[in-house]
């Protein structure tokens, strides 16, 4: 039985969680870090990280900073060439993500641009640059893509949202089958409603208890609920899955219409 809870362990790997400074990217990195891993994480906003890195290590665990903007190409490169030094990461999460609320005809295009850039093509720049380094060194890995219900299903207000996350879990389709040969899984994680300090004060609102009533379990997620639906898809437990999508919810998607 204790070799079945040891393939959860992260004991000498390697890890970036990108959108690190806050809400759920600092918790998924504190997971990684407290399964073992050493955890590289990553944000533009320097002074959070380093809140994130004391936090770990006063937990017991192993961090440190990068500076990262995902949709500066050369800021990647660059991310990627410090963690080098640290030896080269063999799970990638990519959590950097925004969302810009609006009515579909009242979005623009610079709303569009910017969600996309950062929630996709930042999501690809940065399992692209980790795959090329992971195949050069010959390391085997896993990269996982934070994706949403809203990927699955849509709501109103946040059209771009949901269209970059439907393409973000096609895209984690697509790099699956292509890196399966090389040793690298990718997979989605797709959370559903989780309270963070971002989104606490709306969720507890009147418009947050009617969304709530629509969760068949009648709860909002907390961060510790993803932690063993992560540990699965970044861990040796979930060494057979890649190209899948691993929804947590709370039943959400499977409500009736």
């Amino acid at each position: 039985m204790k070799k079945v809870f040891a393939r959860f362990q992260l004991d000498g790997r390697r890890a970036l969680v990108t959108g690190a400074s806050g809400g759920l990217g600092r918790h998924f990195a504190k997971t990684l870090a407290l399964a073992g891993a050493i955890v590289a994480v990553a944000a533009r906003r320097d002074s959070q990280l380093l809140e994130t890195v004391a936090e770990i290590e006063q937990a017991g665990g192993r961090a440190y900073a990068v500076a990262l903007d995902v949709t500066n190409p050369t800021s990647v490169t660059n991310c990627f060439d410090v963690i080098e030094m640290f030896g080269v990461p063999d799970i990638i999460v990519n959590n950097a993500g925004v969302a810009l609320t609006a009515k579909l005809l009242e979005h623009t295009e610079a709303d569009w641009d910017t969600v996309l850039e950062t929630n996709l093509k930042g999501a690809w720049r940065v399992a692209r640059e980790g795959a090329q380094r992971m195949i050069s060194a010959n390391v085997p890995g896993a990269i996982v893509n934070v994706a949403s219900i809203l990927g699955e299903r849509v709501a109103g207000g946040v059209a771009p949202y949901c269209a970059s996350k439907a393409g973000l879990i096609h895209l984690t389709r697509a790099m699956a089958l292509e890196l399966a040969k090389d040793g690298i899984r990718v997979n989605a994680l797709a959370p559903g409603y989780v309270e963070t300090e971002l989104n606490r004060d709306f969720l507890a609102s009147d418009a947050g208890e009617k969304l709530r009533s629509r969760v068949p379990q009648r709860r909002f997620g907390c961060a510790e609920d993803l932690d063993g639906p992560l540990l699965l898809l970044a861990s040796d437990a979930g060494a057979f899955m890649t190209g899948a999508v691993l929804c947590a919810d709370g039943g959400h998607l499977v409500s009736s219409l």
